[in-house]
Parts: C-alpha cells; structure tokens; sequence
C-alpha cells in the first residue's frame, strides 16, 4: 500500500474506534451498537478495492481486539473485518465513482448482517453464546438498521477523502517522470526526454536537407 494510503487509513480508523467506544457505545442503543468503524472500513474498500480492502479490515479490527474494553478473544474481529473489507473489495466500481447511493447501502446492510452473523459464529465455535441470550435476530435488526441510518454520513465522506489520497498531484507526478525513466531504458536510451528529442530534431533535418534537395533538382530540370 502507497504512504497515502496507510496514513489516511490509519487516522480514519483510529479516529473511528475512539468515536465508537467513547461515545456510540456509551448510548446504551436497544440491541447493536453502531458500528462506525465497519463503515469507514467499507468506505476504504469500495475505493483500494479487495486486497486494500481485506489488510484495512485486519488492521482495523485487530485495533478494535487489543483497545479496551474488549472482552473478546484478540483477532475474532480483526477475522471478520478481514472478510468484510475484502468482500465489500469485490464490489469496487470500475470508475472509482459511484453513480448512485443504492449500491453502496445495499453493501452496508449486507456487511452489517454478515459481519454480525460471522462474528457470532465466530464465538460459537470458541465458546462465546452472548449472541443467544441477547437475541441473533434483534441483533441483525438493529445492526443494519443503525449502520444504515449512519452510513450517509460516513461513507460517502470516507470514499471523498480516499479518492483524493489516490489523486495526489506529487504521486502523478513521481509516476510521470519514473514512466519517462522507464520508457527510455525500454527503448535503449538513456532514460531522459532529451534523447527523443534529439531524434526528432535529427529526423527534421534529414527532410529539410532532402525537400530541399529536390527543389534544387527541379530547378536543374527547368
């Protein structure tokens, strides 16, 4: 991942997780909590696409395992963020724009209800049933249903500020140069623009010397 990138992540979600512990979690909501760090992950995903999308999930929930007061086993968020972040990769649009909100909300409920079935599971299999005593279904319910009424004003911004950090003028410009570099060693150069121009200076003085050659020819003639 580019430097952009692992600052820009690294700040939205460290930003994210103190926000969720510190005021979301302190609502005392009927059912979930709103998960404000899955959308800034889902946010980063729809731009880095799979790959970028699975390492800013394992690294945010892995964050989220060691910061306290998590009374769960280290790495079952870190495994479900991982997943969550990849698949909402998946899905990336081509033109790193989306055209309309309804893509994007459906993959928020989407993520919300899988991120909280899987980490259900996950707890089943290491012993953790809090899932049954609070109730799977409320739980779905009040998951999608708050991540869907905080996402318009996450993602979309997330998207904004990611894009942007794809876009810097400095990384153009180092890719510009590093292309010209690379396009002169490709073709027996010295790597540097001056080499071509010099050829195309060379190549216009062979036809100027040869379009004046045959007018002087043409003259003879006459």
């Amino acid at each position: 991942m580019r430097v952009n990138r692992i600052l820009l992540s690294s700040s939205l979600i460290v930003v994210a997780l103190v926000i969720q512990v510190s005021v979301l979690a302190r609502l005392h909501l009927p059912g979930a909590v709103p998960d404000l760090l899955l959308l800034v992950v889902l946010g980063l995903a729809l731009v880095y696409g799979h790959v970028g999308g699975a390492l800013v999930g394992f690294a945010a929930g892995l964050l989220a395992d060691l910061a306290p007061p998590a009374d769960h086993a280290a790495g079952r968020y870190a495994l479900v963020l991982c997943v969550i972040g990849y698949l909402a990769g998946l899905v990336k649009p081509e033109s790193g724009q989306v055209k309309t909100a309804a893509g994007p909300m459906l993959v928020v409920v989407a993520a919300a209800v899988g991120s909280t079935l899987l980490y259900a599971g996950v707890g089943a299999l290491v012993g953790d049933t809090a899932a049954r005593h609070v109730g799977l279904g409320g739980l779905l319910f009040t998951a999608a249903l708050y991540d869907l009424l905080l996402a318009p004003f996450v993602v979309p911004g997330v998207m904004a500020l990611a894009r942007r950090a794809e876009n810097d003028p400095l990384a153009e410009t180092n890719s510009v140069k590093a292309g010209d570099v690379s396009s002169g060693w490709l073709s027996g150069g010295t790597g540097l623009r001056i080499g071509g121009q010099r050829n195309g200076l060379r190549v216009k003085a062979a036809r100027a010397r040869s379009a004046r050659a045959g007018r002087i020819k043409g003259v003879k003639r006459l």
